[in-house]
């Protein structure tokens, strides 16, 4: 049986989330908010019990409540067909939507739908977040007046919760049953992105619910299958094997890597790392961390860290990612990208200014003004562990590095075009990349005023 979706009363849902991202009543949009019901199966290990080795065993049916957030036009004739599902994040200990964050330009400019799904245990029931603090009390705790009435069987469970929800969006009934939904892509970053590997290496190749893939962000693990009545145990899944996705994928899958996630102790996707294959493309994208300026916001004072975070641009390759996926057929596929550059001491090479080389080329790296670092100070508390740093370059660089702050804007320009050429950035954000161009650190250098 499909599940039921109850539609809530009107509010504003609890959803963590620094940047509101979009206008959506100004874009034809609106966000609605669902109770959705039903009966879920959870996965045990396929025969011979080797995660990976094929699809996992659904078995011990049990009773769902759980909530979906849906962010669509307003207008079915004004909707792309095209459903984004992003596994909330529940790292922090409540439902969270980084992807979202950094994706919902591109969601409403192309008339997309954007579907959060509270998957896990934590995000409903609340329990302890898994870079440390005191436990959540989830959106039960959090309004119980809105959620009282929601409850999970555990993580074993949300895997299947992930897929009922995606098949059934437009089914009657469903959110989005006015419209035709033709290509579902699912979303994850960080402990969602784990979740999303084991959901491809062990459940994807029989529900075949989703499209496409976008793993964001999934160091060297995996979720692992979970279990009933709790949340995952993380501590056992971040020193467990390396986990690969598996390479006889059905549907094609982007996986975006920041330099936190391959090299950073607490992730260490280079133990992971694969070869890209007729499906899958791997970006390593220089100059980005886990979290960043783009997620914080305004909010970066307040998390202490010893130095200013990471402000690459991320983003904009996570759009043009999911605009790849899209529109990936057997002849548009995305570019291949070089992985970041490691020396045979497990250390990033960096070029002369401290950016690593290799990997996505955005034109902050490109054309620098700033070191930008995905890996901590070695005294950052463990939350500015994931946001990186970035320092601008002495003056003494810049003046070697360009003759007039024109000079730097037109290089900058130029390797902004260059990505976009390459498939790495998009069109429609060529002004937005260029907006973050740094002159006013290089006419400081110059000593020359900024006109």
């Amino acid at each position: 049986m499909p599940p039921t979706f109850t539609p809530l009363a009107p509010g504003t849902p609890v959803l963590a989330a620094v940047s509101p991202g979009p206008d959506l009543a100004a874009a034809g949009f609106a966000e609605r908010e669902y109770a959705v019901a039903g009966t879920a199966l959870r996965y045990e290990p396929a025969a011979g019990g080797a995660s990976g080795a094929g699809a996992a065993v659904p078995t011990d049916p049990a009773p769902y409540r759980t909530r979906v957030v849906v962010r669509a036009p307003v207008d079915p004739a004004h909707f792309s067909g095209v459903a984004v599902l992003e596994w909330l994040n529940v790292s922090s200990g409540a439902d969270a939507a980084p992807d979202y964050t950094y994706l919902g330009e591109e969601v409403v400019r192309r008339g997309h739908a954007w579907v959060g799904v509270s998957a896990q245990l934590v995000g409903v029931v609340g329990g302890p977040p898994s870079i440390g603090g005191d436990p959540s009390v989830g959106l039960r705790g959090t309004d119980p007046g809105r959620y009282g009435d929601l409850r999970h069987p555990g993580d074993g469970y949300a895997y299947d919760i992930f897929s009922q929800v995606g098949a059934a969006l437009s089914a009657p009934g469903g959110p989005l049953a006015d419209r035709r939904v033709d290509r579902r892509i699912a979303v994850g970053e960080s402990q969602s992105a784990f979740a999303l590997t084991t959901y491809l290496n062990e459940v994807a190749p029989t529900a075949g619910v989703f499209d496409a893939y976008l793993v964001h962000s999934r160091g060297r693990f995996a979720l692992g299958l979970g279990r009933a009545g709790g949340p995952v145990d993380l501590q056992t899944v971040r020193f467990g094997e390396a986990v690969p996705i598996r390479d006889d994928l059905a549907v094609p899958v982007i996986v975006v890597e920041t330099e936190t996630d391959v090299l950073s102790p607490r992730f260490r996707y280079v133990d992971a790392r694969q070869a890209d294959g007729p499906l899958l493309r791997t970006w390593e994208v220089a100059g980005t961390a886990h979290a960043d300026r783009w997620q914080i916001g305004d909010l970066e004072d307040l998390l202490g860290c010893p130095d200013p975070v990471n402000r690459g641009q991320q983003a904009y390759v996570l759009r043009a990612a999911l605009r790849w996926l899209e529109t990936w057929s057997g002849e548009g596929a995305p570019p291949r990208a070089p992985v970041l550059a490691t020396s045979a001491e497990g250390a990033f090479e960096l070029d002369e200014v401290g950016n690593v080389l290799g990997g996505v080329r955005t034109p902050c790296v490109e054309v620098p003004a700033q070191a930008l670092s995905g890996l901590p100070s070695p005294d950052a508390p463990i939350l500015c562990s994931l946001f990186g740093t970035t320092h601008d370059l002495p003056g003494k660089v810049l003046r070697e590095r360009y003759a007039s702050v024109e000079a730097y804007l037109k290089e900058y320009a130029a390797a902004t075009d260059a990505a976009i050429a390459a498939g790495f950035l998009l069109v429609e954000d060529r002004a937005a990349v260029l907006a973050e161009a740094r002159p006013d650190l290089v006419a400081a250098a110059l000593d020359r005023p900024l006109e």
